[in-house]
């Protein structure tokens, strides 16, 4: 009995040496790569400029996919039911935060590894550059005077968009029509092409269109104009009240599951640190209109139940019709 017992011992112990060979060796392969929003948008910019020095300090590819649908959802979903091995990464921003609060999904981003918080977003509220509204200010007002006339891309319960839309309502009054697209990118390129009136954008994703006179700024969610957008004014000229839920922003992560090895989840956190640090990708982002936070470990999840705290009780406040139950429920606290 005991020669038996040895020999499954020996081979148990095998099998570990050669799981710790593998695992020291990661990546082996090529990764895979889920983009939550579409392409063109604030995320897919950040996330395909990224890479490629990610993809240096890995030695292996990032294969980049777009799945876009359901404010993000899809995307997450899809990641969460892959294999717990390092081989399938998420790109995403911020509305997993707030799905449990819309009755969207039952999971967060606690439910995953975040590897890194690679920057935040500005907001700027955008429109086509022969729109008759020179300023927020005046939006409003016709608003007011024409309600449910204007059309404001957006991009699903939830979405940057929204949530602006949210905190403007919560301290006055903007009855719009909303016109869902699939991210940033196909929205940007509907007001592009004056299919929709304005739209509350990340500052990345229409910072070059709006320098180059494209695409107009009608303001920025800020108390203070923009060293990088001079001329486009604080939303707090228009709104003074708003200033109650500044500062705010988007921000975009790399996440992975939950289950993956520790030492794997080190290797990531090590190479996204050392990507988002690069001198490159640090004046991408400020050219992109972002601010670089590369957060990992405790400062992530402080950062990530700040934002989720912050955004949650400021939609309640405000009455969202996209929130279903209290963030007290859901054991978010006020900030």
């Amino acid at each position: 009995m005991l020669k038996p017992t040895l020999s499954s011992l020996a081979i148990a112990i095998t099998s570990l040496s050669v799981a710790g060979s593998a695992l020291a060796d990661y990546p082996t392969r090529n990764i895979q790569g889920t983009i939550q929003w579409g392409a063109g948008g604030a995320t897919d910019n950040v996330i395909r400029s990224l890479t490629p020095h990610v993809e240096e300090e890995l030695g292996t590819t990032i294969v980049l996919t777009n799945r876009a649908g359901g404010t993000g959802v899809i995307g997450m979903n899809h990641v969460m039911n892959q294999r717990p091995d390092g081989y399938n990464l998420l790109f995403g921003a911020e509305n997993p935060q707030l799905y449990p609060l819309m009755g969207l999904a039952d999971f967060t981003y606690d439910d995953m590894h975040t590897v890194n918080i690679i920057g935040q977003g500005l907001v700027v509220i955008a429109t086509h550059p022969d729109s008759p509204f020179e300023d927020f200010g005046e939006l409003l007002e016709y608003a007011k005077e024409n309600p449910g006339e204007l059309r404001m891309g957006g991009t699903g319960a939830g979405g940057l968009p929204s949530t602006v839309l949210a905190m403007i309502n919560a301290v006055d009054e903007l009855d719009i029509r909303d016109v869902t697209f699939g991210g940033d990118g196909p929205g940007v390129t509907a007001l592009l092409g004056e299919h929709i009136d304005f739209m509350p954008l990340s500052l990345s994703a229409v910072a070059e269109q709006i320098r180059g006179g494209r695409l107009k700024g009608l303001a920025v969610l800020s108390d203070q104009e923009l060293e990088d957008l001079p001329g486009v004014p604080p939303i707090t000229e228009a709104l003074p009240d708003i200033d109650a839920f500044l500062p705010w922003g988007p921000f975009w992560g790399v996440f992975v599951h939950q289950d993956t090895p520790d030492d794997v989840k080190a290797v990531l956190e090590d190479a996204y640190y050392n990507a988002v640090a690069s001198d490159e990708f640090q004046q991408f982002l400020d050219d992109f209109g972002g601010a670089p936070l590369n957060l990992s470990g405790d400062e992530a999840q402080e950062y990530l139940d700040n934002w989720q705290s912050v955004t949650a009780w400021s939609m309640y406040d405000a009455e969202a019709e996209t929130i279903e139950v209290s963030p007290e429920e859901l054991g978010i606290p006020r900030p």
